[in-house]
């Protein structure tokens, strides 16, 4: 999908359509491919456009203008599927973190009897669940025709934020040994 201004006397988001354009359409050099810490599968580049032409029947939805409108529709879908990908981050998170606090001994017993591992495990717990309702109440919202573009922006803000600070938890569970290239 490409969005371009056909109209450039409209300002604001009033000028900018969306259009399909094939990947093989002459004009267009995909650059390299992004090298990214996460989602590995979701491959990202810069498209080059060089007197690339585009037909109007590449026109999304055969109407001029509406461009921006349709990539926000999209951006909500994302949003929530980053906010669902984050949750689930976290809860692999937490689950190798309580198995290593179960199977970790520390003065002869698991370090999961200690206060300030459940306190860490607990907290984690809370936020991934309260993550988790976000992004399913917004995804179910969107499934029912709602306008979504607020709940899928708190659902991706707070999971994304909640995923970091479960990571920083975990990595401390794990203390000397944790998430280093020896471990998952």
């Amino acid at each position: 999908t490409v969005m371009a201004r056909t109209n450039p006397e409209i300002k604001g988001s009033g000028g900018i359509s969306a259009f399909l354009v094939e990947a093989d359409n002459p004009g267009i050099t995909l650059g390299k491919i992004d090298q990214k810490m996460g989602q590995k599968g979701s491959h990202t580049c810069d498209v080059i456009f060089e007197n690339c032409r585009v037909p109007a029947s590449a026109l999304i939805g055969g109407v001029e203008g509406v461009g921006f409108k349709t990539a926000m529709k999209v951006l909500d879908k994302g949003r929530l599927h980053i906010g669902a990908y984050s949750v689930g981050v976290a809860e692999r998170m937490l689950d190798d973190a309580l198995r290593y606090a179960v199977e970790r001994k520390q003065f002869g017993q698991p370090i999961a009897n200690f206060q300030l591992i459940q306190a860490m495990l607990a907290d984690s717990k809370a936020e991934i669940y309260a993550a988790k309702c976000m992004v399913l109440d917004a995804a179910r919202r969107r499934d029912q025709g709602e306008n979504t573009s607020t709940e899928a922006s708190c659902s991706k803000m707070f999971a994304t934020e909640m995923c970091g600070r479960v990571a920083d938890r975990c990595v401390q569970i794990h203390g000397g040994a944790g998430y280093i290239s020896e471990y998952s």
